[in-house]
């Protein structure tokens, strides 16, 4: 590590950064290389990574990917147990709190918007959990947000190629699995690919078929989550292939 990078770390302090974007975007691969250059730790902020069993389907870092990265936020409870945005938060908030801690960069990434949000404008939560849509105040100072910036052919052609990957033996078991412990009524059982492939699975639709419906499904996603980041006027978009360089630049330049 040079020592520009050192004497960045350590003024850091407690500040915090945020990579946000829609889905097949490239998040994971920003947050782990800022991570290994910033000395940091990954927060994941995606509401899908949260459930355990789940892992192929919701397109988890494998532990290859994470490259010794230490990522938090994933595989936290069962697709059957209640998890709320506050219950996030307060996760988060502790996970950058022990990050800090011990000296390291805490990194947000993920693509839910409301759990970022609750971070970075400090959402207060009742026993009651608030219309968050109407709940915006002022950012927190400590987040510092960027945002993947990507055209949507580009975009579109991620997911078929990520889609296309997905559908293998792994998936197929990871998804009977699910099926034999837990009821396709429940929330965490209604999204991602995984009613499609146990439509596949039992004859429903062809492969073909199944595919096409997985990237439309994943292309809207990617719109929501867009619509909703777009309201964030403190995020500031870059392209994927300079993203890294540019946040280690500002990063240098708001701590001289």
């Amino acid at each position: 590590m040079t020592w520009k990078l050192c004497v960045i770390i350590t003024q850091m302090k407690d500040k915090v950064i945020v990579v946000v974007g829609p889905t097949a975007s490239g998040k994971t691969g920003v947050g782990i290389e800022l991570a290994k250059r910033l000395d940091g730790e990954v927060v994941s902020a995606d509401s899908r990574a949260i459930y355990k069993e789940m892992s192929i389907g919701t397109a988890k870092p494998t532990i290859e990917e994470m490259d010794g990265v230490r990522h938090w936020g994933i595989g936290l409870v069962c697709p059957d147990e209640r998890f709320t945005v506050a219950d996030y938060q307060e996760y988060a908030r502790d996970a950058i709190k022990d990050i800090v801690a011990r000296g390291k960069v805490p990194i947000i990434v993920g693509g839910t918007g409301l759990y970022v949000d609750a971070l970075v404008y400090d959402y207060q939560f009742n026993s009651v959990v608030k219309n968050t849509q109407s709940d915006r105040k002022k950012v927190n100072k400590q987040f510092i947000q960027y945002g993947i910036l990507v055209d949507r052919e580009v975009l579109r052609a991620r997911i078929t190629t990520r889609i296309d990957t997905m559908f293998c033996d792994e998936l197929y078991d990871e998804t009977k699995k699910l099926a034999q412990r837990y009821s396709w009524d429940l929330q965490a059982m209604k999204s991602d690919i995984y009613p499609i492939i146990w439509k596949y699975l039992n004859g429903g639709v062809d492969i073909d078929e199944a595919k096409r419906l997985a990237v439309h499904e994943d292309m809207y996603l990617a719109k929501r989550q867009m619509t909703w980041f777009r309201r964030n006027k403190q995020i500031r978009w870059l392209e994927r292939e300079v993203m890294v360089e540019q946040i280690l630049s500002d990063v240098a330049v708001k701590n001289m």
